[in-house]
């Protein structure tokens, strides 16, 4: 039995919990962290001494921390064959886009985007830093934009571990009021996304307790 320590709005918890709900796997998710406290603990400190959500544990074994390493173990130990490949070259290709989608689709969006949209109060936001954020991420949705006109998913035709690390960020960003570049292909991908069933038990979520008052 897996447990999960990380509460539901967290987005690497979001990502976690997704490939969870993909693979079809038995959990427990404990609510830690923002409101809900908890990861100054020793207990938790003891599991994580970076203090952050989420962390996993696997039966007996070790506890697990940093979203993407865990990602990658449940890949391993649970995925198919076409979730997360055996063949060397194909899983690289996977692991690839996988990271360019954490590196500059998740962080681009989340700190610069997200927080000062949502989690920063109107009269406080920075519109020039949030234009600029979008211009620089919007760059990189094109790579995809471009590599979706062909191919069904992010890695080509199947759903892969990359889809979760890219397709998590996409529920907020076309949720939230900005403006949007014209990018049919991403729009087309991102609804083929909810209509998996995994994803919108755990992503589509609503985040009201982080936005600023």
């Amino acid at each position: 039995m897996l447990e999960i320590w990380g509460r539901k709005t967290s987005s690497n918890v979001q990502a976690l919990m997704w490939a969870v709900g993909e693979l079809g796997l038995d959990h427990i998710r404990h609510d830690i962290g923002h409101r809900f406290g908890g990861t100054d603990t020793p207990e938790f400190v003891a599991m994580n001494p970076n203090r952050t959500v989420p962390v996993q544990r696997d039966g007996d074994g070790p506890a697990l921390w940093e979203t993407g390493a865990i990602l990658r173990y449940l890949a391993s130990r649970y995925g198919s064959d076409s979730f997360w490949p055996a063949d060397l070259l194909a899983r690289t290709e996977v692991d690839r886009w996988a990271e360019w989608a954490k590196i500059n689709i998740a962080l681009g969006f989340t700190g610069p985007i997200f927080w000062r949209v949502v989690r920063t109060p109107p009269a406080r936001r920075d519109a020039t830093a949030i234009t600029h954020a979008l211009t620089a991420l919007e760059d990189r949705l094109r790579i995809a934009e471009d590599h979706l006109k062909t191919d069904a998913y992010l890695a080509g035709p199947a759903f892969t571990l990359a889809d979760i690390q890219f397709g998590h960020v996409l529920y907020r960003y076309y949720d939230i009021d900005i403006p949007r570049a014209d990018l049919p292909a991403l729009r087309a991908y991102y609804h083929r996304l909810t209509d998996r069933p995994a994803f919108r038990d755990h992503v589509m979520i609503p985040y009201d307790e982080l936005r600023a008052t």
